[in-house]
């Protein structure tokens, strides 16, 4: 099963839930912090193409 470890964002009134959110103010900061975090979490991290990057593990 995977699950959604974290969401990574220029826009932060498009998400909400129950991950950790990181905002970030331009499109090469969300590519940093999302690889960044990739590591750290030792997850995925997929673009979804609107300003929003989700990180998943999976197992």
């Amino acid at each position: 099963m995977s699950q959604i470890v974290a969401v990574v964002t220029i826009m932060k009134e498009r998400v909400g839930g129950g991950a950790p959110i990181f905002v970030v103010d331009q499109e090469d900061d969300l590519q940093k912090v999302s690889f960044s975090l990739e590591k750290i979490l030792d997850a995925n991290a997929h673009d979804l193409k609107n300003g929003t990057m989700i990180l998943v593990k999976h197992t």
